[in-house]
């Protein structure tokens, strides 16, 4: 997902839900309950001991009523005796029929008060038998507020009046759109999608296309298959598409189709975007590993809200805006999470910085492959200055989306981003790029040596990270990810003078060897700080500076004092 440091740009642009005809809803509307906002976090015992086998999910579109109306049919095995099925479904998508394994069933079989719909199976499961339940429902899904941050379904229209439409589910999940199993390890092993869209409009989506059909009134239905999608992943992207395509070959000798679906009338803009998706792919395969998608395709396509890591589709609204480092960073930030988000998908929300400091730290590492050592610097600075410390990245239990994502609610706010990106920043400079990479592929296609068909979508958590570090840079890190995940306030680096003796002591709030590079005169030095403390002589006169190419990330009371400043001038500026 796009930074929440970004909602205040966000608020600036123009609603991106057209207001539509009055009694039509609008955002905001209608009103979801309170179950259907959380997404992950504790889950019951006839969610988790199943596994997800396939999902055939068929959706028809219909702008004009701001409404859908869908089929699906889950596929499950039991892992453990099963009388019932529990499926997160928003009621305001209500259920007209089910049936188990063909034999529909009285009504008085389901409920659904507030949004977890429960099926009472004709007879009960033994642990190893599989079930297949088709759901048919309907309704009016939540309109985003702003998504897609306050998500759900954006209904807007082009220039010239025709629907351009588009999903998006992270924070309060994939029910919003399909019965489904909202937590992240609730993925389907399959997917098989078939879109109904109105005459004259197209419907690009997760997966390889197999085919689209053509309806006697106009409207068509496109056939989607996706292998192993991330539960909110499942895209709806519908509007009077362009398209561009293209054939990238792979330095692992695979070649990936390219498909990018536009406006029309942007096609110079959308040339100019398409010509950034080969060199971006060759940065991404060279860095961490090969594209995970490359049997279906590298798909984006411009949707009326800024931006989301849809597998294999991901949503594009940054209205082609120029940069000083010469690349679309939201193009690159999406494509990023395919590598970490779908290929490597955590499996309790808790872990989320995996998601995002790693998609945020690519975006300077992408520089400095591009640029060099000073882009990289400078990109860092930028993110450096976000780092707000209001509450810790990890804490190590079962939490919802929102309790990790949202400060209101307990959560690290932007620190998933940027404070994650600065903590592999120090890593890396910490135990090497060779220890650092390793341990990076390692976690997202869990083996060290991934080519085209050798790996599969995967879970992974903060706890097998730091394994995997610890295993590759041979050492217990423990102290450091203690330090930057688990303890909000950053360590802090204190400096006494006494005559020539310059001693620097960490405090961290527990123990804390980190390294830190000082330059004297001419040269530099690394001191060790064994046991958070080290000393170093200083010639007379000579000029010190501490951790001048700032590879630690550590208390700044500089950046304490601007995002203080910057908070009394917001206030000063509200009516």
């Amino acid at each position: 997902m796009i930074s929440p440091s970004l909602w205040l740009a966000a608020l600036l642009l123009p609603p991106v839900s057209a207001p539509g005809p009055a009694g039509l809803p609008q955002k905001g509307e209608p009103p979801l309950t309170a179950q259907t906002q959380i997404s992950g976090g504790p889950r019951p015992s006839e969610q988790t001991g199943v596994t997800f086998d396939h999902a055939d999910l068929s959706i028809e579109v219909r702008p004009k009523q701001r409404r859908i109306e869908g089929s699906a049919t889950l596929s499950f095995t039991a892992r453990a005796p099963l009388a019932r099925l529990v499926i997160d479904l928003d009621r305001n998508l209500p259920v007209s029929a089910i049936a188990i394994d063909g034999q529909a069933l009285p009504k008085r079989a389901w409920s659904n008060p507030d949004g977890q719909l429960t099926i009472a199976l004709p007879r009960p499961l033994a642990a190893g038998e599989k079930v297949s339940a088709r759901i048919d429902y309907a309704g009016t899904p939540h309109v985003a507020v702003n998504p897609p941050w306050a998500d759900g379904m954006v209904w807007s229209t082009t220039a010239d009046g025709k629907p351009w439409v588009a999903s998006t589910t992270e924070g309060y999940g994939c029910d919003l759109l399909w019965p489904c199993l909202d937590f992240p390890s609730g993925e389907p092993r399959a997917v098989d999608l078939h879109i109904i869209v109105p005459a004259g409009l197209k419907a690009p989506s997760n997966g390889r296309l197999t085919g689209v059909e053509t309806f006697p009134d106009g409207r068509t239905r496109w056939n989607w298959q996706a292998r192993q999608p991330n539960t909110y992943a499942i895209s709806l992207a519908v509007g009077p598409f362009e398209e561009i395509t293209g054939t990238y070959q792979s330095r692992y000798g695979n070649k990936i189709p390219l498909h990018y679906w536009h406006l029309p009338g942007k096609e110079e803009q959308a040339r100019a975007l398409f010509a950034e998706f080969a060199p971006t792919l060759d940065f991404f395969e060279e860095m961490i590993g090969p594209y995970p998608f490359a049997d279906e395709k590298l798909g984006v396509v411009e949707t009326p809200h800024m931006g989301m890591e849809h597998q294999t589709i991901n949503a594009y609204g940054n209205k082609y805006a120029k940069a000083p480092e010469g690349f679309d960073w939201l193009f690159q930030h999406e494509l990023s999470h395919e590598w970490f988000a779908n290929q490597m998908t955590v499996a309790n929300w808790d872990d989320y910085w995996l998601h995002e400091g790693f998609a945020q730290y690519m975006q300077p590492l992408y520089g400095q492959w591009r640029e060099g050592d000073a882009r990289y610097l400078v990109m860092l600075e930028a993110q450096r200055n976000r780092i707000t410390n209001i509450a810790p990245v990890v804490r190590d239990k079962l939490l919802t989306e929102e309790e990790v994502y949202e400060p209101t609610k307990g959560g690290a706010g932007t620190d998933i981003y940027f404070k994650g990106a600065w903590t592999l920043h120090t890593l890396r400079w910490l135990i090497g790029d060779r220890a650092f990479f390793a341990a990076t592929r390692r976690l997202v296609y869990g083996r060290p040596d991934p080519q085209p068909g050798n790996f599969t979508p995967r879970y992974a958590s903060t706890r097998e990270f730091e394994a995997l570090v610890r295993e590759e840079a041979g050492r217990d890190l423990d102290w450091f990810f203690n330090a930057y995940l688990r303890r909000a306030a950053l360590p802090e680096l204190v400096e006494t003078r006494q005559g020539d003796q310059l001693t620097l002591e960490w405090r961290a709030g527990g123990p804390f060897a980190m390294p830190i590079e000082v330059k004297v005169g001419d040269r530099i030095e690394r001191l060790t700080m064994d046991g958070g403390r080290g000393v170093l002589t200083i010639p007379a006169g000579a000029h010190v500076v501490i951790d001048p190419m700032a590879r630690v990330l550590r208390r700044s009371v500089a950046v304490e004092q601007l995002q203080a400043w910057q908070a009394r001038q917001t206030a000063a500026a509200r009516p």
